[in-house]
């Protein structure tokens, strides 16, 4: 069964959550004659995937989907072999070869013809893109999909060859944080900015979509499915989709249910453990029929969080953020001030390192120093 995401997936420009100026300026990217590589900037959930998936169907035509190459960069990152990974991604013909993926050319760029499109897959702006009589068509998107997480030795690699190797391919990529992408690469891209989805949308995305699928749906729910998801659109259709298809859209506490199922918990057990100053802690457990020394406090806490949830270092600074910042602990305004210094270190430490867990215990001895000196 397909998810709600994919089947009320935006089809043209124009149905776009974004702002009319970013609307505009992607449509006219993407019918241009020579269209610019591309840095889609904004947080997550608010469609920039979308957005690059109807840029490449526009600017392909129909058969984009064979000659569009994606990249994840945050699955390179910390991972064994990542460079070498990332060569064989941009060069596949091996690091010798002269051969390059952007260097590649297709053969329906130059007949449109050979692909015909169905009903389902319409061009986004409304007319297919003609292509300029004095250049060769674009025949090859390669997308790399948070850019912001390739590091500082992938980065110039890219830059030579967006140099010399483009002239019938594109790169478009996403980011979060956009400074993190070196001068060479943004100066070479059409920066697009895009702002948290704002509340309005949202709410009146969510109403189409259950209009659509006939609902019985309380009339606060919208607003308060909004409130909770602070601007990611991809969350709060799937938030509605989890109480739809439950059937449990006419009643407000579903909702509150849901968000405490789904709330990882742990995370604030761990910051209020290191506050309480037991940071690591062993204690002995009876597991069978053996005893066995088990880790407890602060950084037992963090370690099954991150263990139950799949969560990476850069989730759980995610998570203590939100928690220091929504006003869910009752702390002076000085400790939290102390505490939002001391994650903002350990972020930017984690950027530079693939040993998180050390940067992540560090933070919580912080934690632990700061609420003793403030409680004291």
């Amino acid at each position: 069964m397909p998810s709600w995401l994919e089947d009320y997936a935006p089809r043209r420009f124009d149905e776009l959550a974004f702002s009319e100026k970013n609307r505009n300026t992607i449509e006219s990217a993407a019918v241009s004659l020579n269209p610019p590589h591309i840095l889609l900037a904004g947080p997550a959930g608010i469609g920039k995937t979308t957005c690059w998936r109807l840029m490449a169907r526009q600017i392909l035509g129909p058969g984009w989907k064979s000659t569009t190459h994606v990249l994840q960069a945050k699955d390179l990152k910390g991972s064994s072999g990542a460079m070498a990974k990332f060569e064989d991604f941009l060069r596949p013909g091996g690091n010798t070869s002269s051969d390059t993926l952007a260097g590649r050319s297709s053969l329906d760029a130059f007949d449109s013809s050979m692909i015909t499109a169905s009903a389902n897959d319409p061009p986004p702006s409304g007319r297919e893109r003609k292509h300029g009589a004095d250049r060769a068509p674009i025949s090859r998107l390669i997308i790399i999909e948070d850019a912001d997480h390739l590091g500082p030795k992938r980065q110039p690699y890219l830059r030579r060859m967006m140099e010399s190797n483009t002239q019938t391919s594109r790169f478009i990529f996403t980011a979060r944080s956009p400074s993190r992408i070196i001068d060479a690469l943004r100066s070479r891209t059409q920066q697009i900015r895009v702002s948290a989805t704002s509340t309005e949308q949202i709410i009146a995305r969510l109403e189409t979509i259950s209009s659509k699928n006939n609902l019985d749906v309380n009339r606060d729910l919208f607003g308060d499915i909004a409130h909770i998801v602070d601007g990611n659109l991809r969350r709060a259709i799937l938030t509605l989709e989890i109480l739809g298809r439950k059937g449990q859209t006419s009643n407000r506490k579903n909702l509150q249910e849901l968000v405490a199922s789904t709330t990882p918990f742990g995370i604030q057990k761990a910051l209020e453990e290191a506050l309480r100053g037991r940071v690591h802690q062993w204690k002995w457990e009876k597991q069978g029929t053996r005893n066995k020394r088990v880790l407890k406090g602060a950084l037992g806490a963090l370690d099954e969080a991150m263990k139950s949830h799949s969560f990476n270092s850069e989730d759980v600074v995610l998570h203590l953020h939100r928690l220091l910042t929504t006003g869910r602990l009752l702390l002076s305004e000085q400790l939290q001030t102390d505490l939002l210094e001391s994650l903002a270190r350990c972020d930017v430490k984690l950027k530079r390192s693939i040993h998180g867990r050390i940067h992540l215990e560090r933070f919580m001895h912080e934690a632990a120093g700061f609420a003793q000196t403030h409680l004291a």
